[in-house]
């Protein structure tokens, strides 16, 4: 059975004492809870401090991060090697945002290098796939997920997805207040894991796929009840420890 990942992903956000108050908010908000699992991705230079806070906390949280290059070391001003993110005890990494592409134009081709990299130091990619509004509109949904999926599938076999993270995200629900139906979200989600069982069944079986966009305490529910919807990746409702603890709780209720 997939366990579930409710996933908080920080963005450009955060301070030494925003990040204390909100590790020390989770680690009250979930006490006892059980069937999930939690994880934050603040930015990386509050990684040291975030790592420190969680070795101290009751429950059981796991720290990401939100970006890797595909290089180990050397003249790449600016970038975060796998080990380097291992140090501090990251173990779920972020790619392929949305966000990293348009803004950064990382291609699928390149995303495809960095989820590989990821593997081969022993570290789980969380990769983001999803479609834009015109693409949405278009009918695209599918053909743009695949698309993206493939990337990965076709450079390194299927069973590379084994023990990694999918997250959908509907570009136009990120931080929009818009967000897709659970209907329509798991109509999705039934089309990702079926282009991944013509594949393989038993990875498209076991392979964990969030749904992200605009999730809340208020529609978290309605997302968790959906049989191929296996939690989330959160952005601004990460941000407040009671919020991201009640979607958290939500998905370990739903998944019982």
């Amino acid at each position: 059975m997939r366990r579930p990942l409710v996933m908080g992903n920080w963005k450009l956000n955060g301070s030494k004492a925003m990040v204390a108050d909100l590790i020390k908010g989770l680690d009250a908000q979930l006490a006892g809870v059980e069937g999930v699992d939690v994880a934050i991705a603040p930015p990386v230079m509050y990684l040291d401090l975030a790592e420190q806070l969680l070795g101290k906390a009751e429950s059981k949280i796991l720290l990401g991060s939100q970006n890797v290059d595909v290089n180990a070391s050397g003249a790449f001003t600016g970038d975060i090697s796998p080990e380097m993110l291992k140090d501090f005890g990251a173990t779920h990494i972020i790619i392929g945002h949305s966000e990293r592409r348009d803004y950064h134009a990382e291609s699928d081709e390149y995303v495809a290098k960095k989820f590989a990299f990821l593997k081969e130091h022993g570290l789980v990619p969380v990769l983001c796939i999803g479609e834009s509004e015109a693409q949405n509109e278009a009918g695209e949904t599918v053909a743009v997920c695949a698309r993206q999926l493939d990337a990965v599938i076709n450079t390194q076999g299927v069973e590379a997805l084994n023990g990694t993270v999918i997250a959908y995200e509907p570009i136009w629900a990120i931080g929009t207040g818009k967000a897709a139906t659970a209907e329509d979200a798991q109509r999705i989600h039934a089309e990702i894991r079926a282009h991944i069982a013509a594949k393989s069944e038993d990875v498209a079986k076991n392979v964990v796929i969030q749904y992200g966009g605009s999730v809340k305490p208020e529609n978290a529910e309605a997302y968790f009840a959906q049989p191929d919807i296996d939690g989330a990746l959160v952005g601004g409702a990460a941000l407040n420890a009671e919020s991201f603890a009640a979607i958290a709780k939500a998905a370990a209720a739903a998944k019982a």
